[in-house]
This record gives C-alpha cells, structure tokens and sequence, in this order.
C-alpha cells in the first residue's frame, strides 16, 4: 500500500510551465524531439480552448523570462531564432485545425445549397405539377356535372370545394418550401410575406422592422430566410408567444438580424445537447449561419422569451448595395 501511495502521479504542468520549461530546452539545442513536443504542445492548447492570442502572450511571457537570463546580444539573437520556430511548431495545429474548419465550412455550403435545389424542385412540382393535375380534375368534373341530376351535381360542388382547400394548402406549401419572392426580390420581401401569412394563420402579431435595401449573394439570403423561418416555427409551435419582433439593419458593414419573442422560454444549453426537433433546428440554424461566415447567438431561459440575433459582414462589394434606408 506505500508503495501504490509513493507511485500517486504528479499533477500535469499548467501550459504555460511547460511552454516555458520546452522553449528553454529547444533554446538550449533541444533539436526535433523538442519541437516535435512543441507540436503536442499545441494540441493541448486547442484542447484547453486556448486561442491564438492566449497562445501568443504565453510565448510572449516564457520568451522574455529566457531572453532575462541570456546576457550577451549573439545569444539573444539565438534565442529569438528558436523561439520563432517553437512558437510555430506550436502553432502548426492551429492551422490545421482552421484548414479542416475552412474545408467543413464548403462542404457544408455546397449540401445546402443542393439541397436548397432539391427544395426548388419539389416546390416546383407541388405547385406547378400538382395545380396542372387539379386543373384537369376541375374540367373533368365540370364534364361530369353537366350530364348529372342537380342533387349529384350539388355534391360533385362540395368535392370541387374540397379540391380548392387542397389547391390553396398546396400553394401555401409551395410558397413557403421555396417561395419565388425569394429569388424574384429577394429575403426581406419573402420575410414579410412569410410573417403575414404566418402571422394569420395562428393569429399572432408579427412586428418588422427591416432597415435594410439591396440585394445580398443568394446563398446568404437563402440562409438568411431560412434562420427566419425555423425562428418562427419555433416560435409558434413551442414558445407560446403572444408577440413577435423582426428586426434587420447595417451597422459597420455588418448586418444584423435579431428575432424576438416574448414566449416560454428555454434552456439553450439542454435544448442544443439534446436530441430532437427544438435541437436540431437550432443547430441547423448555427450550420447555416457558419457555412456563409456569420454568427449567432440564442439568449433564452424559462419564462423570459427567446431572441435569436445573428450577424453576417458583408463583403466590400455587396456594402454599397446594402445601405440603411
């Protein structure tokens, strides 16, 4: 039992010991064993949520404690050599890592935009396709009617209304897997048609206030629309809400987007780890926003509403053509 308890392992080094204690031994003539530690260094770093710039003080830190204890300029000169290439073997799994971040981000925007295409497809279908087809049910019962005594012919009128609720849910689909307006005029005017006729059919006030003009790249706006329309299913589905707020303006060359309610409420934390629809559309949203280089936050607890605000800058070309009004 001593010896088990004489064994007990050392806690770990902070980083930023080690950083120190390796950057003096590569300094020292460590060669590619130390730098080659310098790269595990790295990945410890990442591990530890560390960012660049919390990586460049600790370097910044253990570089001028070693540069105090060499004296003359030809060893300082030295030291600076090494510490160069520690600090970038170091870095090396930072670069890996935004590389395969970089890579993810296309993959990802290349799956959406097929899918956007498969959506336009089905949309297409639903209300092109499927209108042709009611349209020649309508004339085939209208055929029909003529040869048919006026109690049938009141009942084939009950079926040609039955057949109009379904052409109208069908044109709503339609217009809200892939609404034209979208690619015709762009998110702003597609956001206010969703919100109204959202707005309608669940009788819940739906506020905008949309300061923005022009038109952004298709992807973005796509995305755009889609974070604003999960938004607001979520919003009428789970939330309870009595009010909605849409706001959208540029600030700095950034746009801004937030979407407000003044529902129940939820734990962001539980509904992003847990499986399920509320999940899942929120990490959806987080994938679209990534894959055209914005962010977004979900502040919302129990009883006290949900704001979804995101953020998108905008490229140099599309900033003129985004002004506020």
């Amino acid at each position: 039992m001593k010896m088990a308890a004489g064994r007990k392992k050392r806690p770990q080094a902070s980083l930023e010991e080690e950083y120190a204690s390796l950057l003096r031994e590569y300094a020292a003539g460590g060669g590619e064993a130390t730098l080659g530690r310098a790269y595990e260094l790295g990945r410890r770093a990442i591990a530890e949520r560390k960012s660049l710039l919390d990586l460049a003080s600790i370097h910044h830190g253990a570089l001028r404690a070693l540069a105090q204890d060499t004296n003359n300029g030809k060893g300082r000169e030295d030291v600076l050599r090494a510490s160069a290439d520690f600090l970038a073997e170091c870095m090396s799994p930072y670069e890996m890592a935004q590389r395969g971040f970089q890579d993810a981000v296309r993959a990802l925007r290349q799956l959406n935009e097929t899918l956007e295409q498969e959506i336009k497809r089905i949309a297409y279908a639903v209300h092109d396709e499927a209108g042709q087809l009611l349209v020649a049910v309508h004339l085939a019962l209208a055929d029909m009617a003529r040869e048919l005594p006026k109690p049938q012919q009141e009942q084939l009128g009950r079926i040609k209304g039955l057949l109009n609720e379904v052409e109208k849910h069908l044109r709503r689909y339609s217009h809200e897997l892939r609404p034209t307006i979208l690619d015709d005029l762009g998110w702003i005017p597609a956001i206010r048609f969703l919100a109204e006729g959202i707005s309608k059919r669940a009788n819940l006030p739906i506020h905008i206030q949309a300061r923005i003009s022009g038109r952004l790249p298709g992807p973005a706006e796509t995305a755009l629309y889609r974070i604003v329309q999960e938004s607001l299913n979520n919003a009428v589905k789970h939330a309870k809400a009595r009010n909605i707020w849409i706001r959208a303006w540029r600030e700095n060359q950034v746009l801004h987007c937030s979407i407000r309610d003044d529902g129940e409420g939820f734990d962001t934390h539980r509904a992003q780890g847990t499986p399920g629809r509320k999940g899942l559309g929120l990490i959806a949203m987080q994938e679209r926003v990534s894959a055209i280089g914005g962010t977004l936050r979900i502040q919302s607890g129990p009883g006290q509403g949900t704001e979804i605000s995101l953020r998108l800058p905008l490229e140099t070309e599309h900033v003129n053509s985004c002004r506020a009004r």
